[in-house]
């Protein structure tokens, strides 16, 4: 019974919420706030769109889906188009099948890519499915093959070599001193919090948890950062909406 009336309740407020949303909008035409041209009409469906999303702070609801599908398929279908246009176009069909038609010479090589490429669909069938790993074992090694020499120079040596510097030398100013000080006491200290070996007691706790302050400092400066990033996004969809759909600010 409870269940029913919650969503007896619910229906009558998506109702009633898009009634106003569709009757504001009317308004804003009417009065000439929004154009009866595309730019209009787009920054119609872009309000909507963005309060459909954010209407899931209230619920799970019908528009919350349909938006949330509409995203994904959006999505998906904008990611073919750029694959098609920016890596199968140039580097498979122009290339290989277009001189087949107009006499040059075709560059076959890109045959064992295009297979390649092809061995990965058969994933979904039973008996050929094995001519899949082909495909992936290829990428997997590929992957490693550039990814680790990377990875090495990137969060490994790069990360070492502000560690490397001295502390003080001649004509350095003190801050300059100091960051370096505090770069070579993090690693050290994170090292050691790290090192299971040794029991953490006497210098090795003092150090262990000094490498717990520097975790605890750079996790909070990355949360911090993403929550920043994250609410640069929703500063920038209300501005929209009190900016460009309300025309409450200028």
């Amino acid at each position: 019974m409870i269940n029913m009336k919650n969503k007896s309740i619910d229906f009558w407020i998506l109702t009633g919420t898009l009634s106003l949303f569709a009757l504001v909008n009317l308004l804003f035409f009417l009065l000439g706030r929004l154009s009866f041209s595309w730019e209009g009409i787009g920054t119609m469906i872009a309000a909507g769109l963005t309060l459909a999303i954010y209407s899931f702070l209230y619920k799970d609801n019908p528009t919350f889906k349909v938006v949330e599908n509409l995203y994904v398929g959006v999505a998906l279908g904008y990611t073919v188009i750029i694959t098609w246009f920016n890596a199968l176009k140039p580097d498979l069909y122009d290339p290989l099948l277009v001189p087949l038609f107009t006499g040059k010479h075709a560059q076959y090589l890109l045959l064992v890519p295009m297979f390649l490429g092809i061995f990965m669909l058969l994933r979904f069938t039973r008996r050929l499915v094995w001519l899949s790993r082909l495909t992936f074992a290829f990428v997997i090694g590929l992957g490693a093959g550039v990814t680790i020499p990377n990875y090495i120079h990137t969060f490994i040596l790069k990360q070492l070599e502000p560690s490397m510097r001295p502390v003080f030398y001649g004509g350095e100013t003190l801050l300059p001193s100091i960051n370096t000080l505090l770069i070579l006491l993090g690693v050290i200290s994170v090292l050691i919090y790290f090192f299971f070996s040794v029991e953490h007691k006497g210098p090795v706790g003092w150090l262990s948890r000094i490498g717990i302050w520097f975790l605890m400092i750079s996790f909070g400066a990355s949360f911090g950062y993403t929550v920043m990033g994250r609410m640069s996004l929703l500063i920038g969809r209300v501005i929209f909406l009190m900016r460009d759909w309300l025309g409450v600010i200028q």
